[in-house]
């Protein structure tokens, strides 16, 4: 007798379309603890992570009975790049805000010496945040992605390699060139002295 686990998720899907329920529980069994592990490396939260996870299975479940389902991709990387998405959105909405720091380990922000009880740093140092946020935005995903991780969710380059299915060389290597296209930018804007040099 054929172990359920060994049967294609191809072929699991089709299943459940047909209207087999057990199907899709198997797929959830399969992969549960993978993309379960994913979410709580972002989001570092044991019980917000089990939220997630039961909404990214009932995204899939949406996606595969209205049909939009792509048979094409692979299961697994389709539906653990759902439950990312659903932590990154989840992280965003806690309106953190970014940490980049330079060579010297000190944050971008405290360079420009604000003092805590002036109206005006506080303005000046919303907009900051505003202007990296923006320029973020218009990083290439990869590396947009990289750092968010990094410097947002202070999470480690093995997490993001994790997270994201890369090696932790590609994830160091995205983070690079990330900080050189922020940097470039911020210069090209003129809100940070072009001397400061980002890093990793």
């Amino acid at each position: 007798m054929i172990n359920r686990f060994e049967i294609a998720d191809s072929e699991l899907i089709t299943r459940y379309k047909n209207g087999g329920e057990d199907a899709f529980e198997t797929l959830v069994l399969k992969y549960k603890n993978r993309i379960f592990t994913t979410i709580n490396l972002i989001v570092k939260d044991t019980c917000v992570a089990e939220d997630l996870l039961q909404e990214t299975f009932i995204k899939a479940i949406d996606t595969i009975k209205s049909g939009r389902y792509n048979e094409e991709g692979k299961f697994l990387p389709w539906i653990s790049r759902i439950g990312y998405n659903l932590a990154i959105d989840y992280f965003r909405r806690q309106k953190r805000y970014p940490m980049v720091v330079m060579e010297d380990n000190s944050n971008v922000l405290n360079t420009l010496h604000f003092a805590e009880d002036s109206v005006e740093s506080a303005r000046i140092r919303q907009e900051t945040y505003a202007k990296l946020r923006e320029l973020t935005q218009k990083l290439p995903e990869p590396q947009r992605e990289v750092l968010i991780m990094r410097h947002y969710m202070k999470m480690s380059f093995q997490e993001i390699a994790e997270s994201t299915g890369v090696s932790i060389n590609t994830a160091l290597g995205r983070m690079r060139y990330a900080l050189i296209n922020l940097r470039k930018q911020l210069e090209k804007s003129n809100d940070f002295a072009h001397e400061y040099h980002f890093a990793v």
